[in-house]
């Protein structure tokens, strides 16, 4: 019997810092988030990081709670019961850190008797730290606890039609009546060490400005490659003219060479280059969270109006959207009726 694990990032329980601890200190850890040796890894993450972050995220995370949970929490259940129904096989979600763990998912499939299950990890784009983490996760659950059961991954989708669709029609409805000067992609932030990490060329990715322009496999799974074309692929299908709109990196962490540009110090430029009505769109991320909801909506918000912006929008991600609930429901249909 065919199933499917839906997987997302995950969240604390609560936005106190009791429980925010205990799940940056899972999330830090995770040896393809912050990919040193061990022992550098907890001196860095539970000698100085989990000092202060733990109650700084705390407030964050309260700025955005809803009376119902966690909003990626919500949203993932939201798009989760609504694929349900499209389709005629058992769907879980689980999320990557946090209570809702990928074995809890994978026991409840198991217990409706699924012995084949599709591994749908919730990110467009590749990148070790999202997609692989959740991979290799998964797989260690499997070996000790499912070893009957077998994965079958879904590979990015940053550039599959129906979903490059869906993004584009969201994008268009939401910047519907509002007159922007610019539109920017604004994608998760990665240290380039892991581009180079996932080159499977081991010579390819160079991250010089024209790599990802030219045909590789390595493109297969090279984040920064994926974020371009997706944004490519969008402004195409909208017909937004080149000086329109621009691609940046948010959620850097200090003490590393992050992808660039990034998106802080970009919109706090704008505002000095003509741009008045900003609009932000954030395609590494199909539901809305602590990055989107804070880190944009609210925070970017302030700094570009500090520096003499006028109207900026945050375009909502993709969320329980029906028809991106339903381009999964197809997906999840194609595969479920293959022998």
């Amino acid at each position: 019997m065919k199933g499917v694990l839906l997987v997302n990032l995950g969240s604390p329980d609560s936005p106190e810092p009791k429980d925010v601890k205990p799940y940056l200190d899972e999330f830090l850890m995770d040896k393809y988030v912050i990919d040193v040796p061990y022992l550098l890894r907890a001196l860095l993450v539970r000698g100085i990081i989990l000092r202060k972050r733990p109650e700084e995220s705390a407030h964050a995370y309260k700025k955005i709670w809803w009376e119902e949970g966690s909003p990626l929490v919500v949203l993932s259940e939201r798009m989760q019961k609504k694929v349900q129904p499209l389709v005629n096989v058992p769907v879980a979600l689980a999320m990557r850190y946090g209570s809702m763990t990928i074995e809890k998912g994978l026991q409840e499939l198991h217990d409706k008797g699924v012995t084949e299950v599709m591994l749908f990890p919730l990110y467009p784009q590749y990148a070790m730290a999202s997609t692989l983490t959740i991979l290799v996760k998964a797989e260690e659950i499997r070996k000790k606890k499912f070893p009957n059961m077998t994965f079958t991954d879904v590979p990015a989708f940053y550039n599959k039609l129906d979903y490059i669709k869906n993004l584009a029609d969201s994008i268009k409805k939401h910047l519907s009546g509002f007159d922007y000067d610019h539109l920017l992609f604004s994608y998760h932030g990665i240290p380039e060490r892991h581009i180079r990490k996932t080159d499977v060329t081991k010579s390819h990715c160079k991250i010089d400005g024209s790599c990802c322009n030219t045909p590789s496999p390595a493109h297969d799974f090279c984040y920064r490659h994926q974020c371009y074309e997706t944004t490519r692929q969008v402004v195409k299908l909208l017909d937004i003219p080149a000086d329109k709109y621009s691609l940046t990196f948010q959620s850097r962490l200090a003490g590393d060479k992050w992808l660039e540009p990034y998106t802080d110090i970009e919109i706090n430029k704008m505002p000095g280059k003509g741009i008045k009505n900003l609009a932000v769109v954030t395609p590494a991320f199909v539901s809305d969270c602590l990055e989107t909801l804070e880190e944009i909506a609210m925070r970017a918000k302030e700094d570009f109006e500090e520096n003499g912006g006028g109207n900026f929008l945050a375009v909502p991600c993709l969320n329980d959207d029906d028809e991106w609930c339903q381009t999964v429901g197809n997906w999840i249909n194609e595969w479920a009726e293959r022998k």
